[in-house]
């Protein structure tokens, strides 16, 4: 079972399904059964590190929770679930480069096995500052599982533990993904067409 699927440096396959937010009109990338299945990989990697434990999987909203909802089918093992909201976007197509709490976690964490569900670590500004928000209840342990994962955007140097697919420095929406909050609702994952 691979780590990660890594299409940083494929050529870009896109099919002919498109889709118009906000004016700007996104291409199919990553079709429903493709995500699928490599996020039932993830899980059966994760049920396997996680077999003698209950880890808490702490889901990051709004992006995640579609990514969060099938991966936590897919593990096989006992798990719990929580929720921490963050904001960095906005409307706009890129980070803003400051992050804020909206929401934080309601469990106890402290000596618990910790796994933060991400969609996407872009900057990696959310996700530094998440770990060490969470570092702060002083779990057991802390890891992270990404769906997607743009590595040369990422300015800080992370520990990302489970990636679904690390791709290039591209757009993308749908699959909890959004564009200004559209588009969360699609099956795929599409990428700005710029034609």
């Amino acid at each position: 079972m691979p780590a990660t699927r890594d299409l940083t440096d494929a050529p870009v396959e896109l099919d002919d399904a498109t889709v118009t937010y906000r004016g700007d009109r996104f291409r199919r990338y990553l079709d429903a059964d493709t995500i699928q299945s490599r996020v039932a990989e993830m899980g059966q990697q994760i049920s396997a590190d996680y077999a003698d434990t209950t880890p808490i999987l702490v889901s990051v909203l709004n992006g995640a929770f579609m990514f969060t909802a099938d991966l936590m089918r897919a593990i096989n093992t006992d798990c719990e679930i929580d929720f921490i909201k963050l904001s960095s976007y906005g409307a706009a197509k890129v980070s803003s480069g400051e992050v804020h709490e909206l929401k934080s976690v309601d469990a106890e964490l402290e000596g618990r096995d910790v796994l933060i569900v991400e969609d996407i670590v872009d900057t990696g500004l959310s996700m530094d500052f998440m770990k060490g928000r969470l570092q702060e209840y002083n779990p057991a342990s802390l890891r992270v599982a990404t769906l997607l994962h743009k590595p040369t955007a990422t300015e800080p140097d992370l520990t990302l533990d489970y990636v679904g697919f690390q791709i290039p420095d591209l757009f993308v929406i749908g699959y909890g993904l959004d564009y200004g909050q559209l588009a969360r609702n699609l099956a795929d994952i599409y990428i700005l067409d710029e034609d």
